[in-house]
């Protein structure tokens, strides 16, 4: 029988206070066309802050560009910074044009980078496509 993974303190009291669960932190970002979103956890998936091209403050067709990306990354990553986090992984997902600009903003940042993998999801031949249209 496997053993339960113990839990440090609770989801329920708010903010994850990264001094006692740990030094390392992983960076999310998911990049789609319409909008890029930057989620920070701890090593065990715990959202410690997130920030979005919306949140950041950009409306309509402009969440996608890679600028609103940037701006997103480094709204996500001030409050680590503060708490004085060092070292980060970064997982990038999605097709969108705000991957690159948004790894660029968190190499700027003064984090040390572990590892940078794209975790984007490939089918491997996945679902059958609709017949053929007859007209």
């Amino acid at each position: 029988m496997a053993k339960p993974i113990q839990r440090i303190g609770s989801r329920r009291n708010g903010r994850i206070n990264l001094r006692k669960t740990g030094r390392r932190i992983v960076i999310h970002v998911q990049a789609s066309f319409n909008n890029t979103i930057v989620t920070v956890t701890d090593v065990r998936g715990r959202v410690v802050s997130w920030a979005s091209a919306g949140t950041s403050g950009f409306k309509g067709t402009r969440r996608g560009t890679p600028y609103a990306a940037q701006a997103a990354a480094l709204d996500a990553i001030r409050t680590v910074v503060d708490q004085g986090m060092q070292r980060a992984e970064v997982m990038i997902k999605g097709p969108g044009l705000g991957r690159d600009a948004a790894l660029r903003a968190i190499r700027r940042s003064g984090i040390l980078l572990s590892f940078v993998r794209d975790v984007t999801p490939m089918p491997h031949n996945g679902c059958r496509p609709p017949q053929k249209r007859r007209v």
